[in-house]
């Protein structure tokens, strides 16, 4: 007998993950600034800051995937818990490189070479299960009205995992570490992405 999925439990669960990383950010950062005065202690909360908008940007583009189509299988809900998985695992390699940056600490070539590598690579994975679970809904989701849009977020999200690989071979092969410039790679995004979406609108209609 074949069930049928639930989307509310699965967004639930979810929203339940993204609460427990919070929490592990907010209990680090208590234990880290427990004894130090407000000053010492601003680049943790900077730190924590930016880490936590930047999970409450990918809460944001989970959530969106879920507005734009109500199709639910399997193979969805395993990619969507390796996106979670990753989000937990992912969100400390952020906040050391900025406790890093802030705190101007001294690091090796290789360790900040490893750090990077491990941002980029869960950048990647994240990225790559949203472009799997829209290539998933725009083949199998019928009901909706423009199935382009979920083809154009595939592409969208796979230009994301490239740029995240790219990074991690710079980092790997240490080019321009010293300088950031795995981390600086990550601005040609905004001209990929534009460049896709004017593409697209050529052949296909958004509405």
């Amino acid at each position: 007998m074949k069930f049928l999925q639930s989307k509310n439990r699965l967004e639930a669960l979810s929203d339940g993950v993204f609460a427990f990383a919070a929490t592990l950010m907010v209990v680090d950062i208590g234990r880290t600034t427990e004894l130090l005065s407000l000053q010492e202690g601003l680049p943790n909360f900077i730190s924590f800051a930016a880490s936590f908008f930047i999970m409450m940007a990918l809460w944001k583009v989970h959530y969106n995937f879920f507005r734009r189509t109500n199709y639910l299988d399997d193979l969805i809900i395993a990619l969507n818990m390796i996106f979670l998985f990753t989000v937990l695992f992912y969100i400390f390699p952020v906040k050391g490189l900025l406790d890093s940056a802030l705190r101007q600490s001294e690091i090796t070539i290789d360790s900040f070479s490893q750090l990077f590598q491990i941002y980029s690579i869960g950048f990647a994975m994240m990225f790559g299960s949203f472009s799997l679970m829209y290539f998933r809904a725009y083949k199998k989701d019928k009901e909706i009205e423009n199935p382009y849009v979920l083809l154009f977020y595939t592409r969208h999200f796979l230009i994301y995992v490239f740029v995240g690989l790219f990074s991690a071979l710079l980092a790997n092969l240490q080019i321009g570490l010293r300088y950031g410039v795995p981390g600086f790679i990550y601005a040609i995004l905004g001209v990929l992405c534009y460049w896709h979406s004017v593409e697209f609108q050529k052949k296909h209609s958004l509405d």
